[in-house]
């Protein structure tokens, strides 16, 4: 398997909200990345969409969630192992702050494990240089007599800030028709409410680093860590829970086809792990359908891309 890195280099600003309307996230699950492409494929047909759909089941493709990246620092999920800092002994402070941290330079991992990240220094770094939240107030009109004012969490990066995502591939082809529509999808955008112009980037292909590029090619580690949301298959299952780390996260929504229902229905919920969960073995995990009756299965994605974190 072949990498590439790509960034999302954001126009305007972006809705990623979580709970709420009021939400300003700022980072984008694999499975959204991969609802929002399979939109795209629709586009050129069924055909196209199920020939894209089947390479990623078949592990021909692969993607991972959208992390942030300052510069040419790409940041990925702080692992979920234990990590004692050097001068953590008795300061509350310290302890506070590595809970606090959520996200570390890719560079920085093997620091970052043996205690000795200065995790203040880059918490307030990556908060200064990322972007900024900000709350924009909409107006939901019934009727001329009935408005009804809402606010909509919006995200704005910082010059040279933004997203980026990894691309998994066995072959040149797979690459170029996968990243053609992360193109395609630029004009439309990304996240919520991009009816109203939000979500719009500028795709560039970034320079991949060295270390990060070695840690996602190994095979073996006895602790990976995935970089995507996923979820192992049945059968999976009992060995991918053996010495693992991990958090659920509930995933749902509605689904967006005109073709499905009749009226706008829900997609089944499914609890997946999220990223930067650690494992002890491997997994292939699956696109799983959740669909609740409609006229077409609804894929959402949950295989994981695995990188090294301990060899």
């Amino acid at each position: 398997m072949e990498y590439k890195i790509y960034k999302l280099q954001f126009t305007t600003g972006v809705h990623l909200g979580k709970r709420s309307l009021e939400d300003a996230g700022y980072t984008l699950c694999a499975d959204t990345i991969f609802s929002a492409m399979c939109h795209e494929f629709v586009k050129q047909g069924e055909t196209c969409l199920r020939a894209f759909v089947g390479k990623v089941c078949r592990g021909q493709i692969q993607i991972s969630d959208a992390f942030p990246y300052i510069g040419d620092t790409y940041y990925i999920p702080k692992p979920m192992i234990k990590v004692t800092a050097e001068r953590e002994q008795g300061d509350s402070v310290i302890k506070k702050a590595y809970k606090k941290l959520a996200y570390i330079p890719a560079q920085s991992l093997d620091i970052y494990l043996e205690g000795r990240l200065p995790v203040q220094r880059e918490e307030e770094y990556f908060r200064k240089n990322l972007g900024d939240k900000a709350t924009r107030t909409k107006a939901f009109v019934r009727s001329e007599e009935q408005t009804r004012p809402y606010r909509v969490g919006t995200y704005y990066f910082k010059q040279g800030s933004g997203l980026y995502v990894i691309l998994g591939y066995e072959k040149e082809e797979d690459l170029r028709e996968a990243e053609d529509c992360l193109d395609a999808l630029a004009l439309s955008g990304v996240g919520g409410k991009r009816s109203a112009g939000l979500g719009r980037y500028v795709l560039k292909a970034g320079v991949m680093p060295e270390n990060l590029k070695r840690r996602l090619s190994c095979d073996r580690a006895s602790v990976s860590m995935t970089l995507s949301v996923s979820l192992p298959r049945d059968e999976e299952l009992e060995s991918a829970l053996e010495r693992a780390n991990f958090l659920l996260l509930k995933r749902s929504g509605f689904v967006l086809s005109p073709t499905y229902a009749r009226e706008q229905q829900r997609k089944r919920d499914l609890y997946v792990m999220q990223s930067g969960s650690c494992f002890g073995h491997r997994f292939e995990g699956d696109v799983y359908d959740v669909s609740a009756g409609g006229a077409h299965p609804v894929y959402r994605y949950a295989k994981p891309l695995f990188m090294e974190v301990i060899s």
